[in-house]
């Protein structure tokens, strides 16, 4: 029986932990047309969330047409247009409408067209003269799905990526081109938050205060224990309610992880879970992920190895210059806290997240914090 505790990307909505407020709230947006921002820290489900409000406006908006492309790996613009063709073609296969107006488009740009061998999906090779000859292919493909009588939500994950690119232009670029489109509805994605927050609250850069904001936080724990006891129970596996317990604390019911620990315990295969296999679970995550984790102090200066292990066993710190901190873990001047904070953060081993009693930092990695712990 497959397991039902996915970690990758979205199956199904009976396999989807909750989010109902943010569903319904960037279910209204497409359906009126507002631009979105959604924003949270890594690995927190965004993407599944994006594919789930796609699997439910299949069903509430059969009219609204999907298009998701994520753009982490792109290095410039070419790579962006490409990125975009491709997941528009996936979107509308040859044998629709669409799809067969859109290949006429695609072949009047002359590309180099191919298909993957494994998953058969369209590859693009484009060759541009000039830089107006990219501009004016990025605006043609936005004035092809704008022109279609259908509309449109097009999400773009990880767009802080574009801060990347060459080009100093592509922020007002496609600030220009996207407020013109009326049939197409965007949803920015990030994980870098401090880049998107600049991105769409600086008034000096092209995207301030044209979306409205999308903030994913931890699941509550009571949805999140009646989903995990569902699961189980639905395929004749018992969990007791001290074992749900210590999965959400110990995994601090950040999405990736709960999901994680809870994939390995149903994989172990025990009919009846207890607190004992939960800690056997944990112990295996741990140790398989030991040799990624010792990388990392190969990656590292002794100062910021130390500071790491130190956040880890605080488990999170909200005054990093307090003189408790420093003087507990022999970090030195609050001057040297920050700066090996935000080295931390840069390389993304840290989180430092906004509340409102100040900036709260953490080890992103769940389990590499109980590892740390422990050291």
């Amino acid at each position: 029986m497959d397991n039902p505790f996915i970690i990758k990307s979205y199956e199904s909505k009976d396999l989807f932990c909750d989010r109902e407020k943010e569903l319904q709230l960037m279910l209204r947006n497409c359906v009126n047309q507002s631009d979105m921002t959604l924003i949270s820290q890594r690995r927190m489900g965004k993407t599944g969330l994006i594919l789930r409000l796609f699997d439910e406006l299949k069903t509430t908006s059969p009219d609204i047409h999907t298009i998701y492309l994520d753009i982490f790996a792109s290095r410039n613009i070419d790579d962006f247009i490409k990125l975009l063709a491709e997941a528009t073609m996936k979107s509308f296969p040859v044998k629709t409408s669409i799809g067969e107006r859109l290949m006429k488009f695609i072949k009047s740009l002359r590309p180099q067209l191919s298909f993957d061998n494994i998953t058969g999906e369209p590859q693009l090779q484009i060759a541009y003269q000039t830089a107006h000859e990219k501009e004016y292919t990025l605006r043609g493909l936005f004035d092809f799905l704008d022109s279609q009588e259908a509309p449109i939500v097009i999400a773009i994950d990880e767009f802080q990526q574009i801060r990347d690119y060459p080009e100093q232009n592509m922020e007002a670029l496609l600030r220009t081109y996207i407020q013109q489109m009326h049939n197409l509805t965007f949803i920015f994605c990030g994980s870098k938050k401090h880049l998107m927050a600049d991105i769409f609250t600086n008034e000096k850069k092209p995207f301030y205060a044209s979306t409205s904001f999308v903030s994913l936080s931890k699941i509550d724990e009571a949805p999140y224990t009646a989903f995990i006891r569902r699961l189980f129970e639905e395929r004749q596996r018992s969990i007791t309610s001290e074992a749900i317990q210590f999965i959400l604390a110990w995994t601090r019911r950040h999405t990736y992880y709960t999901q994680q620990l809870c994939h390995t315990i149903y994989a172990n295969g025990k009919q009846t879970i207890d607190l004992d296999e939960v800690k056997l679970a944990c112990n295996q995550l741990m140790q398989q992920s030991e040799a990624v984790y010792l990388q990392y102090r190969q990656m590292l200066t002794d100062k910021q190895w130390d500071y790491l292990i130190a956040i880890a066993k605080e488990e999170s710190v909200q005054q990093i210059t307090a003189s408790a901190f420093l003087k507990r873990h022999k970090i030195g001047t609050p001057s040297v806290s920050r700066r090996l904070a935000d080295a931390l953060c840069e390389k993304g081993l840290l989180n430092d997240d906004s509340t409102l009693d100040g900036t709260v930092y953490s080890v992103s990695d769940v389990f590499l914090s109980h590892w740390m712990e422990r050291l």
